[in-house]
């Protein structure tokens, strides 16, 4: 019997550097995802993988002085590092580089093109470049871009457009008539009444400004826009062909049962794909979930603070399986969810060393110690298998809860059900007491009987986790001498093989922190990260790193890590002056530097700095500022730059110039 086809995705990860931990957690909610339907008898195809293309990359190449395919290939090597790393189980990890990818994507631009639904024209517009999306004024928020919240500039070029208001009603009525089709029900009614229902704009679909896209292979001066591009790996992946040769794999797996994706991009994964669908005549996915973030909870993770806590950190610190119960359990349905030291210690300690970690570790202590490490069965009176039946009755109405919870996907709530069993067992202890039944002859069998229900419940139970803690499953199922059940076994107890022998050193699953050495440990990371980015700023002071995700710090004062005691001696080495700007240019092989000739004293300095986004040229020259003038020259973008010129930085990674308070001559010192 052929069994039922599941093809699942998540977002591909862009590759304009490495992802941190929030980033994360979606290739580890989609993994459990699919170990789930695997476990269920599904034939799964789990398709992630990275999108390579785009105007911030070409840029990031540019100042690392790389080409942009090496670029992207490190990054991409790192990413997908990543994933395996976090034992995720991928069929296929799809690169936008891929050549047959590339060469599908020019099919479809040319196939929409020649079926009139893609039109030349020219785009005149504000410019986000970390977003590589066009808006218009009154998309704005507070005059920056409504995704990120960066700055946007004018921009115009030529460019051709897609016709998004042809398929609209459309689409709105398919959304209508698929309730299920967009989730959360929040982020459906998002998408209907902020884009869809007001009207859609053409989308702009080529580039003409930046080279490293896929040519459009009729008009090579202009690129395929990222978004479509991107979109397309969900179809291009298991072999689609716009000439209609596609594979029989692409006819088993189309229509995606499930696109996972991150609630920042759900307007191009709501809107304008299923629109590219209608236009190619292919139907559209079964359902969108947009997932929430996971924040930092002491403040937004940003590069720039050296406070990003990344994945292979995390692993460092608790171990694979504790880093994905922590993403997974931490992360409600619609609302973001938020990670610490303190909760991420306090969930390894309480649920996994603890409740799950303590339970394995006695059960097997105390069938060695009492029964020499042999589960036989044993036996109980009827007044005693009351408390039996009941542990029986909760370990076989587990299946069906975490089902209904990972159908809707809530894996947290699946989790917690789970741990119920678990925590079932613990009280189940509390109740027969083993240590007592131990001290009294009679109780040999009654003894036996309840080390043996234990161990057939968590057999049972790390059964139900190894779609989310696969390696500790494992682990559990190989101290009891056993094998993880199918889930076709999970409506049955006494499953475990009387006569067995467990583990005789039990080993521990989990071992307890300590929060004040993990914050000190942690504390020690981010001071070498920090002075890693500061040494590098020296030599590169233009690049200014995009933050990571979070939320946006309030207020108007702005906390700062504390730097390491310096003395006097220390001090006295960094030789500060009142410099004059006679003269302003931008660097022509960057779009962020400028190139200053500053006056300090009798002589002028060439300095280079990364802040063409806030000062033009024409403001910086006449500016009293102030200079770090003993800093080794460095070359930048082929310039020599003598110094550094100082600026202030808040919160969103805005710079201002540190000028002095009163008029003082070129040349004064700072002291």
């Amino acid at each position: 019997m052929e069994r039922e086809k599941y093809y699942i995705t998540t977002a591909i990860a862009y590759t304009s550097g490495k992802p941190h931990i929030g980033n994360n957690y979606e290739v580890v909610l989609a993994d459990s995802i699919a170990r789930f339907k695997r476990a269920q008898g599904y034939d799964v195809f789990f398709q992630t993988g990275t999108d390579e293309h785009g105007q911030k990359i070409e840029l990031k190449a540019q100042e690392a002085g790389v080409t942009p395919k090496a670029f992207v290939d490190n990054v991409a090597g790192v990413i997908k590092d990543l994933c395996d790393m976090l034992h995720v189980s991928y069929d296929k990890f799809i690169r936008t580089t891929d050549r047959d990818h590339e060469k599908q994507v020019q099919k479809i631009f040319k196939k929409l093109y020649e079926q009139g639904d893609i039109y030349k024209g020219a785009y005149e517009g504000l410019y986000c470049t970390p977003c590589e999306s066009f808006w218009t004024e009154s998309q704005l928020v507070d005059g920056k871009c409504p995704d990120c919240g960066r700055e946007v500039k004018p921009a115009k070029e030529e460019a051709y457009f897609f016709k998004m208001s042809k398929y609209a009603d459309r689409l709105i009525a398919h959304i209508n008539a698929h309730p299920e089709f967009i989730q959360p029900v929040s982020r459906k009614n998002e998408m209907m009444n902020n884009f869809l229902l007001p009207g859609l704009q053409d989308l702009c679909v080529s580039r003409t400004s930046f080279k490293w896209g896929i040519p459009v292979d009729f008009d090579e001066k202009h690129v395929v826009y990222v978004w479509l591009d991107a979109l397309s790996n969900y179809i291009t992946g298991i072999g689609y062909d716009a000439d209609g040769g596609s594979t029989e794999q692409y006819k088993k797996l189309w229509p995606a049962d499930l696109h996972l994706i991150g609630k920042d991009i759900i307007r191009f994964h709501t809107i304008y794909w299923p629109i590219f669908l209608m236009a190619l005549g292919e139907p559209l996915p079964k359902q969108i979930f947009g997932h929430p973030w996971l924040l930092q909870g002491d403040g937004k993770m940003s590069k720039s603070k050296g406070n990003v806590i990344y994945a292979d950190d995390l692993v460092d610190f608790f171990g694979v399986d504790a880093v994905r119960y922590f993403v997974l359990h931490e992360m409600p349905f619609e609302n973001d969810g938020v990670i610490t030291w303190e909760l991420m210690v306090e969930r390894l300690n309480s649920d996994l060393a603890n409740t799950l970690g303590n339970l394995v570790n006695r059960t097997i202590s105390m069938t060695n110690q009492y029964f020499g490490g042999v589960l036989t069965g044993g036996s109980s009176t009827a007044e005693e298998a009351v408390l039996d039946d009941d542990l029986k009755a909760v370990v076989i109405g587990a299946l069906p809860k975490v089902s209904a919870k990972m159908e809707e996907l809530r894996a947290a709530d699946a989790l917690t059900e789970i741990f119920a069993l678990f925590k079932r067992c613990n009280k189940y202890i509390d109740e027969t007491e083993p240590w007592k039944l131990a001290k009294q002859e009679d109780k040999k069998e009654r003894l036996a009987a309840v080390l043996y229900h234990l161990a057939d419940s968590i057999v049972t139970g790390a059964s139900l986790l190894a779609p989310f803690l696969p390696e500790t499953a494992e682990k559990i199922a190989k101290q009891f001498h056993t094998s993880l059940r199918s889930f076709d076994e999970l409506d049955k107890t006494g499953l475990y093989p009387k006569g067995n022998a467990v583990t005789k050193e039990p080993e521990i699953l989990f071992a307890r922190q300590d929060i004040k050495k993990v914050k000190e440990k942690a504390d020690e990371m981010y001071a070498a990260r920090r002075a890693k980015q500061e040494k590098a700023a020296a030599y590169a002071p233009d690049v200014q790193e995009a933050d990571a995700g979070g939320a946006k710090q309030e207020g108007s004062a702005a906390d700062t890590a504390v730097k390491p005691e310096i003395t006097y001696d220390d001090f006295a080495k960094l030789q500060f002056q009142v410099g004059e700007i006679i003269a302003c240019e931008a660097v022509p092989k960057s779009k962020k530097l400028l190139c200053s000739q500053v006056k300090i004293g009798s002589q002028v300095k060439q300095i280079v700095s990364g802040i063409k986004a806030y000062y033009t040229p024409e403001e910086m020259v006449g500016k009293k500022v102030m200079v770090l003038v003993n800093l080794k020259p460095a070359k930048l973008a082929g310039v020599i730059s003598e110094g550094m010129l100082l600026c202030a930085e808040n919160a969103e990674g805005q710079l201002a110039l540190m000028t002095p308070e009163k008029d003082m001559p070129a040349g004064a010192e700072i002291c």
